[in-house]
């Protein structure tokens, strides 16, 4: 598919996508009119950076972290430094605060909107 496709599937912009490219998130072939191409995968890979980056992670963690989830149960990394660690640890700290505050949220409009109704 071509960039346009791949934007129009994903939500993101075409000029996204040439950032994540060239952050090495992405990769693309090019035809022999310049046109990019991705496969398939690339949906879901440019939906999961997307949501990385939502959680608040950087690119340059979320391109070290890329090739261990597609397959979590094989997660190593040989290069994995104290600072990067620390990192992820961070990230998963404050990711579990989000969900928490996004629960409670969901929970008091869930309520809200059961007892209107109920008043209706």
């Amino acid at each position: 598919m071509q960039i346009g496709e791949l934007a129009e599937r994903t939500g993101t912009s075409r000029r996204l996508l040439r950032y994540y490219e060239e952050q090495g998130l992405i990769f693309s072939e090019r035809c022999a009119n310049g046109y990019r191409t991705y496969d398939e995968p690339s949906v879901d890979r440019v939906l999961q950076i997307r949501g990385l980056l939502d959680a608040g992670l950087p690119t340059r963690i979320i391109k070290q972290i890329l090739p261990c989830l597609s397959k979590p149960r094989t997660i190593h990394f040989a290069d994995a430094t104290p600072e990067m660690l620390a990192t992820l640890e961070h990230e998963l700290t404050s990711m579990t605060r989000r969900i928490q505050c996004l629960t409670r949220n969901r929970d008091a409009i869930a309520d809200y909107l059961a007892a209107v109704r109920v008043g209706a």
